[in-house]
Parts: C-alpha cells; sequence; structure tokens
C-alpha cells in the first residue's frame, strides 16, 4: 500500500470514530454506514483498514466489552456488501442496503448472546433493540438519500486527487 493510501485510511478510520462520538447524543444515528459504503465505492483498498482502525479505536475508548465482538462481524460485513456491489451507483440502491443494514444490525449483534445465554437470551436481547433498529433504518435511509450526491461528488475529487 502507497503511503498515500496508508494516510487515506487513516483518515477515512479516523473519521468513522470522529463522527460517532459527534453523533452519540442521538440514538443509532451516524454517519457510518453511510461512510463505510463510499469508502467502498471510492477508495476499496484503504476501506478494509478504515474499518479495522474505527473497530479498534472504539474498542480502546469504550473497552472491549461483549458489544465489541460485534463490532468484529457487522461492519465488516457491511464492507463486504458494499464491495461487492461497488460497481452500482444507485443512491436508492444503497439507501435500500443502508437501510435493510440498520433493520438487521440487531439481529447481528444477538449473535454472541446466543452463545453466552442461549436463544432465549438473543432473542429477547434482538427483541428489545427493534426501536433502535427502526430508527437506525430510517436515519440510515435518510442519510443515504440526502447526503449521496453532494459527499460523492466530494469523494470523487479525493479519488482523483489519492490516485492520481
Amino acid at each position: 500500500m502507497k503511503p498515500k493510501e496508508l494516510v487515506t485510511a487513516a483518515f477515512m478510520g479516523a473519521l468513522l470514530y470522529v463522527q460517532q462520538i459527534a453523533l452519540a447524543a442521538l440514538p443509532n444515528i451516524h454517519l457510518c454506514a453511510f461512510l463505510i459504503i463510499l469508502y467502498a465505492l471510492y477508495f476499496p483498498r484503504a476501506a478494509v483498514f478504515a474499518v479495522s482502525i474505527f473497530i479498534l479505536l472504539e474498542g480502546t475508548t469504550y473497552g472491549f466489552g461483549l458489544w465489541w465482538i460485534n463490532y468484529l462481524y457487522v461492519w465488516p460485513l457491511l464492507l463486504m456488501v458494499a464491495l461487492l456491489f461497488r460497481k452500482n451507483r444507485s443512491p436508492v440502491f444503497w439507501a435500500a442496503i443502508a437501510g435493510g443494514f440498520g433493520l438487521i444490525y440487531g439481529a447481528l449483534c444477538a449473535i454472541p448472546y446466543f452463545f453466552i445465554g442461549g436463544m432465549a437470551a438473543a432473542v429477547g436481547y434482538w427483541i428489545y433493540g427493534i426501536p433502535f433498529d427502526l430508527i437506525h433504518c430510517v436515519g440510515n435511509v435518510c442519510i443515504m438519500l440526502l447526503l449521496w450526491k453532494p459527499i460523492g461528488k466530494v469523494f470523487a475529487r479525493l479519488e482523483k486527487l489519492v490516485q492520481g
């Protein structure tokens, strides 16, 4: 990886981290899905490192608890989906992906609870979080549709700078 790409990845990981802290007062409203998708579309190689940096920063800040285990597979899963479909540049398509991700986020995060407490613990965790998943879904869709065009233009320019 070139030094420019490494610095880009570090900046992208830090941006993921900072925006989540800045928006922490809002329940499940953040730019994580939006940024991870854009990272995959414009900077696919650096995106893997950026998401890894974000996950590590979250753990070092808030502790490496059970919740953090979710981050080890939830955010990389979204990145893999985005990388798989990165040729698609439709904001409606990505809004649907981001919204769907918001809906299943709680179910994905319930997986460790299945292993430590059984099916009842996992289902209970998931059901308790459904209102937050609905907020997550709506927030992701709105953010994607509102910011796709203006921020996408910025990313297109940045891509040329980093790769050029």
